[in-house]
């Protein structure tokens, strides 16, 4: 196994990570295993955000690091919550508040009108000055409900009603989730770029 640190302290990201990089080979670790602080995400976009997390966690730890930044995207609101969707309502991680301004916000809109996607970019550092860091991106469609629906996920997933499905993401059994999110579908597009530099075997 390669150890490999995410730049996140989320159990909820580092399960849906598990499962699809342990078959792969690493062995994940939360940042808090290496007293990593946080970082200013400062960046004005996800790749951004990403990138900056994902160098800071490879310097404290000292081995390579993967990071994430994600957010749902909101036609009707512009594209908010955006990169500020873990602080939506106004501090970190409430995903009540968020969840209930996110409703407040959208009262007005019809039901045609109420797309969205999660949009995710991945940043894959072997060191902190890594000068050729791994870049992937990925989105998944869909559209936000009038209620919550759904107990599993976390973050807007009781809100985020999948595209041809009758279900939101919250709704959804994990295994599903994990192989038509949008983290699911970056990390397959992060494995195909670890094929490629020789991170991993080309048959796994």
């Amino acid at each position: 196994m390669r150890d490999i640190v995410l730049a996140s302290n989320n159990m909820g990201k580092a399960r849906e990570f598990e499962a699809i990089l342990e078959p792969l080979g690493f062995k994940l670790h939360l940042q808090k295993e290496f007293d990593v602080p946080e970082v200013d995400e400062n960046g004005f976009s996800f790749i951004e955000n990403a990138l900056l997390k994902a160098r800071h966690a490879a310097k404290y730890a000292q081995m390579p690091a993967l990071a994430d930044d994600s957010g749902l995207c909101v036609d009707a609101l512009d594209g908010a919550p955006g990169i500020y969707s873990a602080r939506y309502c106004g501090h970190w991680g409430d995903d009540q508040a968020n969840n209930d301004k996110l409703l407040e916000a959208l009262k007005d809109v019809p039901t045609q009108k109420r797309t969205a996607r999660y949009y995710v970019a991945l940043a894959f550092v072997r060191s902190a000055t890594d000068p050729v860091p791994i870049i992937v991106t990925a989105s998944w469609e869909g559209s936000i409900g009038t209620v919550p629906r759904g107990s599993g996920g976390f973050g807007y997933d009781p809100l985020f009603q999948v595209t041809g499905r009758d279900l939101s993401a919250a709704q959804l059994p994990p295994q599903i989730k994990n192989c038509i999110s949008h983290r699911a579908r970056a990390l397959a597009l992060l494995a195909a770029e670890f094929r490629r530099y020789h991170i991993i075997e080309p048959s796994m």
